[in-house]
C-alpha cells in the first residue's frame, strides 16, 4: 500500500539496531507484575469501558490508543471498532502499524479518509490547528459509529496531557468524546508498564505526533511540505534514529534527536549523507538542534509570546 510519501525501506545499517533488539528481547522475556495500584487502575479502566457498552476508538497506533483499544476489545469484543484517520499528515508506516496491530488481535478496524487541509485554520497552522484537525476526524468517527450502531467515541489522552497546550481536547469535549485513560487516572509511564504486561508491542514505541506539528505556527501547511518532512524523518529512521523530529522553518530543516544521538548524527559520514539527502528532498539549509529532542518544541514560541 502506498498512500502518501514513499514506501518504507529496510534500515540500511542493520547492525545499529542489534543492541536495541537484544535489549528489547531481554525486556520482553522478563514478565511484568503489576503493582496493586496499577491493577486497580486497570480494573477501573475496564469497568468504565464496560459501562459505555459500545465504543469507537480514535486509533492512531500509538502507545496510548493501542492500550485503550486492546483493553476495550477485551471488554467489549465486537462492540468495539477502532477508527484510524488517514491523511497526508500521517506517515504510511504509522497506518501500516495500526492495521497490523488490529489484524493480529482480531479487532474491527476502519480507515477513514479525512483532509484537514480543507480547513483554513489548519492549513494556516494557527495555534488552534489541532482543534480543526480533531474536530474533523471525530466528526467522521461519529458518522462511522452511527453507521455501526456504536453509542460512544473515545480517544487516548492520559493524565500527563492535562495542563499541556492541547486544543484538540476542546474539539473532543464539544463532540462528547470520552477519555477512558484519564478516567482511570493513568499517566504515560503507567500505560507503558501495563502495555508491556499485556504483551503489546507498542509498550516501548517512541512518542509520536502528526507531521503537522513540525511547522512553525503561522507557516502554511501543504501536502508537499508534509511529504518533505515524511521523507526526511523516514530517512533518519532508516539510519537508526528512532526518536527524532524534523522541524520545518521555511526552507530550513531543524533536526531534533536525543542528546545521546547528537554525536553520532554529527559524525563525519552520516552528517554528509543526511545533508545530501535533505537537500535532495528540497531543504536549502539543514541544522541540528543542540538542545536535542523534546516534545512540542514548537509550542516554545507560544510561551515566549505570552
Amino acid at each position: 500500500m502506498q498512500r502518501f510519501g514513499r514506501p518504507m525501506k529496510p534500515i540500511k545499517k542493520w547492525w545499529i539496531l542489534l543492541p536495541i533488539l537484544i535489549w528489547r528481547n531481554m525486556m520482553l522475556e522478563n514478565k511484568v507484575v503489576l503493582s496493586e495500584e496499577l491493577n486497580q487502575k486497570l480494573e477501573k479502566l475496564k469497568e468504565y469501558i464496560a459501562g459505555l457498552g459500545s465504543l469507537a476508538v480514535g486509533f492512531s497506533g500509538g502507545v496510548d490508543s493501542s492500550l485503550l483499544t486492546a483493553v476495550a476489545h477485551e471488554v467489549l469484543g465486537e462492540r468495539l471498532i477502532a477508527v484510524t484517520g488517514a491523511d497526508a499528515s500521517v506517515p504510511e508506516r504509522e497506518v501500516n502499524e495500526a492495521i497490523a496491530f488490529c489484524k493480529e488481535r482480531g479487532i474491527r478496524h476502519i480507515l477513514c479518509k479525512v483532509d484537514p487541509l480543507q480547513e483554513e485554520g489548519y492549513r494556516n497552522n494557527s495555534p488552534d490547528r489541532c482543534y480543526f484537525c480533531k474536530h474533523g476526524i471525530f466528526t467522521e468517527v461519529k458518522r462511522i459509529a452511527d453507521e455501526y450502531g456504536i453509542k460512544y467515541m473515545a480517544e487516548g489522552t492520559n493524565m500527563d496531557d492535562v495542563g499541556d497546550y492541547r486544543p484538540g481536547l476542546r474539539a473532543a469535549a464539544e463532540l462528547s468524546v470520552k477519555s477512558p485513560l484519564r478516567e482511570a487516572r493513568l499517566n504515560k509511564s503507567e500505560i507503558r508498564i501495563i502495555s508491556r504486561a499485556m504483551g503489546l508491542p507498542t509498550w516501548s514505541k517512541p512518542a509520536y505526533a502528526c507531521l503537522a506539528s513540525r511547522f512553525v505556527y503561522g507557516e502554511e501547511i501543504t501536502e508537499e511540505k508534509l511529504h518533505m518532512i515524511d521523507q526526511a524523518e523516514q530517512f533518519l529512521i532508516e539510519h537508526g534514529f528512532f526518536e527524532e523530529r524534523v522541524r520545518m522553518h521555511g526552507n530550513i530543516a531543524r533536526i531534533e534527536v536525543p542528546p545521546v544521538d547528537i554525536p553520532r548524527l554529527a559524525a563525519d559520514g552520516i552528517r554528509e549523507e543526511v545533508y545530501a539527502e535533505f537537500r535532495k528532498i528540497g531543504f536549502l539549509f539543514v541544522t541540528l538542534d543542540l538542545k536535542g529532542y523534546r516534545l512540542g518544541s514548537m509550542n516554545e514560541t507560544l510561551q515566549k509570546k505570552s
